[in-house]
C-alpha cells in the first residue's frame, strides 16, 4: 500500500483498544500461560502470525513461545534466538543513541540542526528535541513518489537526508505532531554519525547495544555479517496464503526502521530503559515524560482499556511486524515479533496484556462457512471516504473474484478481507474491522473501516 496510507494509520494502530479486542469477556479458567497459548494458536493456524511472543513481569518471564517458520522454504522454525526486523520500534534505539550523546555532553536537546546539517530547510529552527518527539515539520521521505525506488538501492543517512533537501517544512517546528516522521529519524542517524565519526550501525553498537549486553541486536545496513539467524519476511496473499515479502535495502530505513533483534534482547532493552541504567536520570525522564504523547520511539499515556499508564510502539516493514508494550505499574512487558507483514501483532499484544491483567479480551474466530459467489457479489461497490480518512477523501472499492472479497485502495493495492460474520470482515493486511451497512433493498449503502464511514457511490 502507498506509504501515505501506512503513515496515516500508524497512530490509529496504537489506540488503547482495537475493534476486534473490546468488550468481550473470556473466562479465566486456565492459567495465564495456557490462556495465552490458546489465544495465539488461531492466529498461527490461519497464517496471520509467525514469530515469538514474550511476556515478562519485572524480572520473571511468565510466557515465551516461538511459532511458525523463520524460513518457510527451508522449514526452519522460529526460535527465541531468531532475529526479526522490528520496523518503527527501531526508533527507540536511535533515540537512545542520541540521549547517550546528550548524557556525555556531546549534544544538547536544544541544539538546532544547522550545527550539523545546515542544508535541511528550517535547520536553524529545528532542535534535536523536535526530531526526537517527531515535531520537526520535515517532509516525510516515505511519502515521496520515488520512495519505492529508494528502497531498491543502498542508502546512507546522508543520501536519505538529501532526498528532502530544499523541500519546505510542513509546519513550524515544535508546534504539533502530524504523523510518524521517518525523515526526522534519518536526520538523527546522520547527526549520530557526525558526532561519533562512525557509520550508524557501528555507532549504535558502541553507544547502545554493547553497553546493554544486546548481543543479538544490530542495524541492517545491507552488510550484516552473520545473517543466518535473521528471519525471512512474508506477506499475506488472499485470505489464507503467504508469499515471500518484498525485498528491500534496509539501509533505506536507517534510523527509523533498520534494527533487527530477538524477543529476549528486546525485553532486556525495555527492562534496562525503565528499570535499569540505560540512560541518566535526566534523559530517562525525557523518555518517560507524558506531557507529549509521542516521542523517543514510544507512544505513552493512560490506556483506557488496560486501566493504567502504558508505553507502547508497533511497526510494520516489508515482511515483518512488531509490537512492544510496557505497563510501569505492574512492570509488565509484552512483546510480539512476527515475520508476516500484518498488523495482527498489535491486536495480539493488547489482548495478551488484557488477558494477563485479568481483563476482557476476544479470541479470534472466523466464519465457519465461506461466502458463495452471489453473497460476495452482493458486497461489492465503490465507497467515498472523507478528509479525515487514512487516505484523505479516498475512494475504495470492495471487489470479488468469485472466491473471496478484497478492498482496493486508491493506489491500486489490495487488502484481502477475511469473513468473520455476515457483512463483517477483517482486513488481513492491516487487521482493521470492515463492516457493510445496507439500505432497505439490501444493497451496500456504506462501509465502516475502523472508525471511518465511506458512503456508497452510484454504480
Amino acid at each position: 500500500m502507498a506509504s501515505q496510507m501506512i503513515t496515516k494509520r500508524h497512530l490509529l494502530l496504537l489506540l488503547p483498544a482495537l475493534a476486534l479486542a473490546t468488550l468481550v469477556s473470556s473466562a479465566q479458567t486456565k492459567s495465564v500461560p495456557d490462556a495465552i497459548e490458546s489465544y495465539v494458536q488461531p492466529y498461527v493456524d490461519s497464517m496471520n502470525f509467525s514469530g515469538v511472543v514474550l511476556v515478562r513481569e519485572d524480572d520473571k518471564v511468565i510466557f515465551e513461545k516461538s511459532y511458525g517458520f523463520a524460513n518457510r522454504e527451508q522449514q526452519k522454525k522460529n526460535t527465541a534466538e531468531t532475529q526479526f526486523h522490528i520496523a518503527s520500534v527501531s526508533m527507540q534505539f536511535t533515540a537512545a543513541a542520541v540521549l547517550r550523546l546528550v548524557d556525555s555532553g556531546e549534544l544538547k536537546l536544544s541544539d538546532t540542526v544547522d550545527r550539523f546539517v545546515p542544508v535541511v530547510e528550517g535547520a536553524d529552527k529545528i532542535t534535536i528535541r523536535d526530531l526526537l518527539i517527531q515535531r520537526s515539520g520535515l517532509p516525510d521521505i516515505n511519502g515521496l513518489p520515488d520512495y519505492d525506488q529508494v528502497l531498491q538501492e543502498h542508502q546512507t543517512p546522508a543520501s536519505l537526508v538529501k532526498k528532502i533537501e530544499g523541500r519546505p517544512l510542513l509546519f513550524d517546528p515544535g508546534t504539533k505532531y502530524l504523523h510518524e516522521e521517518h525523515s526526522a529519524y534519518n536526520l538523527l542517524a546522520l547527526i549520530v554519525e557526525k558526532k561519533t565519526g562512525l557509520p550508524f550501525a557501528a555507532a549504535l553498537e558502541r553507544l547502545v547495544f554493547k553497553p546493554l549486553g544486546l548481543a543479538s541486536t544490530g542495524v541492517d545496513d545491507d552488510f550484516v555479517k552473520d545473517s543466518a539467524r535473521l528471519a525471512r519476511g512474508y506477506e499475506p496473499v488472499e485470505t489464507s496464503a503467504l508469499a515471500p515479502g518484498k525485498t528491500i535495502h534496509w539501509s533505506g530505513k536507517t534510523g527509523n526502521a533498520s534494527v533487527y533483534t530477538t524477543a529476549p534482547d528486546l525485553a532486556k532493552w525495555v527492562h534496562a530503559l525503565f528499570n535499569g541504567r540505560a540512560l541518566t536520570a535526566t534523559s530517562r525522564d525525557e523518555v518517560l515524560d507524558t506531557s507529549v504523547r509521542v516521542g523517543y520511539g514510544w507512544f505513552r499515556g493512560e490506556n483506557k482499556r488496560l486501566g493504567r499508564k502504558a508505553y507502547y510502539m508497533n511497526g510494520r516493514a516489508p515482511g515483518f511486524a512488531s509490537f512492544v508494550c510496557y505497563l510501569p505499574e505492574r512492570k509488565l512487558t509484552v512483546i510480539v515479533l512476527s515475520n508476516i507483514y500484518s498488523s495482527a501483532t498489535s491486536t495480539i499484544g493488547y489482548d495478551i496484556a488484557a488477558l494477563t491483567l485479568g481483563l476482557p479480551y476476544k479470541p479470534l474466530t472466523f466464519r465457519k462457512t465461506s461466502l458463495n459467489p452471489k453473497e460476495l457479489q452482493s458486497c461489492t461497490g465503490e465507497f467515498q471516504f472523507g478528509p479525515d480518512f487514512f487516505v484523505p477523501n479516498g475512494k475504495v472499492s470492495l471487489t470479488s473474484n468469485g472466491r473471496e472479497l478484497s478492498l482496493r485502495w486508491p493506489d491500486g493495492s489490495r487488502s484481502p478481507l477475511i469473513p468473520l460474520d455476515p457483512d463483517h470482515f477483517v482486513d488481513r493486511a492491516y487487521w482493521e474491522e470492515v463492516r457493510i451497512e445496507r439500505d432497505p433493498s439490501g444493497n451496500p449503502s456504506s462501509i465502516v473501516y475502523s472508525d471511518f464511514r465511506g458512503k456508497a457511490l452510484p454504480q
